[in-house]
């Protein structure tokens, strides 16, 4: 197992990336902590879900232009400009705190700016990592790079909270701005293969990569599957401040503690992703942890005290991030390097759309009832739609472990 799932640190540009991107996500998850918890403790569930969607809302509607980007320009600059600029409006939201005017509202414009620049730049990151590799070493590549992600998910509340009790709230801001500086590093050392460029007009571009989405079965036959887990089953994860505060009457410590253990979850997802589409392909694996989400969220959602939630919430995470791993393979593998930008576009912008559309509908239903009750519902709701398609179409998974094992 070992020697499968973590082959691409060999790989030194991949080493470099993957180690820039981790202290990146460190602070990005200090700051997701911090502000999560002001807004939670100062606001209706609603307000969570808005300032969450702000973020995740221009992947919708910017995917589809940065992913013929990703394919246009230089990946490289791209990945670049992108987190200068991303430090920047992370500055901003950190001199608004310390100064005292950042109201729910103005977090919400600035993370949806946040949003906006991480939609451009997402797509080329996506579109770099198998020139990072060889093709063999890919799905394991892509589960170690869901691994970094949260890895940061797990060190950055803790790093938070260290932060806070020294220098308050916007201490953790700062780093996170500090942070982006080690993904301009790490790229700009790292020996990047040039990717080809296609030249035709954006318009057009854009137009290619739905008509690949639509053309190849492997990748049209799992977007029903990321769409119902996106919108479904996603929000839990905007929510988790709102159940560690209002739910289980805890205070940062709770919140950082739900976040660890879905951390943990998907870490370890993340680390066995190579070896468990070797060992049962990547078809199975998929629909495994599709499937697993739904009773999961269910035991998340009835969880009588903050530790079961935990347990349960380690295997949503997990269940969740071998999901969008299986996502991510499945177009990344299907799609020519030439179209690779535009064919994960399509991807983000389920993401995008679905995720933020999911809480924007649970999130006023959590202020009506409970967040209990939303949760376990969705988890029920996905395991209908699950039980519903397999009636409709049991065949449906057929042409991804036809094409990809």
């Amino acid at each position: 197992m070992a020697s499968t799932s973590f082959a691409p640190f060999l790989h030194r540009a991949f080493l470099l990336v993957w180690i820039g991107a981790l202290v990146s996500n460190v602070g990005t998850w200090m700051e997701t902590t911090a502000l999560s918890y002001y807004v939670a403790d100062t606001s209706k569930a609603s307000w969570s879900g808005i300032v969450a969607a702000a973020g995740f809302l221009p992947t919708a509607l910017l995917s589809p232009f940065a992913g013929a980007w990703a394919d246009r320009f230089n990946r490289r600059t791209i990945m670049v400009c992108t987190n200068a600029i991303s430090a920047v409006i992370a500055g901003a939201i950190a001199l608004l705190v310390a100064r005292g005017d950042a109201t729910p509202a103005i977090l919400a414009v600035f993370a949806l700016a946040g949003g906006c620049t991480n939609a451009i730049g997402f797509p080329a990151f996506q579109a770099t990592l198998p020139d990072l590799v060889p093709r063999q070493d890919l799905v394991a590549a892509i589960g170690l790079s869901s691994t970094q992600w949260n890895l940061g998910r797990i060190v950055g509340p803790s790093a938070a909270g260290i932060a806070i009790w020294v220098g308050g709230v916007p201490a953790a801001l700062w780093c996170n701005a500090a942070s982006f500086l080690a993904v301009i590093v790490a790229i700009s050392l790292a020996r990047i293969p040039p990717s080809p460029r296609t030249k035709r007009p954006i318009l057009q571009a854009v137009r290619d990569g739905i008509q690949f989405a639509k053309g190849n079965e492997a990748v049209r036959s799992m977007v029903p599957l990321m769409i119902a887990v996106t919108f479904i089953a996603a929000p839990f994860i905007g929510f988790i401040a709102q159940m560690a505060t209002k739910h289980f009457h805890t205070k940062q410590g709770g919140t950082s503690f739900l976040v660890t253990a879905q951390g943990v979850g998907a870490v370890i997802a993340g680390a066995s992703m190579g070896w468990l589409t070797k060992r049962f392909g990547l078809r199975r694996t998929m629909v495994s942890a599709t499937w697993l989400l739904a009773p999961s969220l269910v035991l998340y959602g009835l969880a009588p005290n903050i530790v079961l939630a935990a347990v349960a919430l380690a295997v949503t995470g997990g269940a969740y991030m071998a999901s969008l791993s299986s996502f991510s393979t499945v177009t990344q593998q299907s799609a020519p390097s030439e179209l690779r930008g535009r064919a994960m576009a399509v991807n983000n912008f389920i993401l995008g759309a679905a995720y933020p559309l999911g809480l924007f509908i649970q999130g006023p239903l959590a202020d009506h009832s409970s967040l209990q009750a939303v949760t376990l519902g969705s988890g029920l709701v996905l395991a209908g739609v699950f039980v519903l398609g397999r009636v409709v179409s049991p065949r449906h998974t057929d042409p991804i472990a036809l094409a990809l094992g």
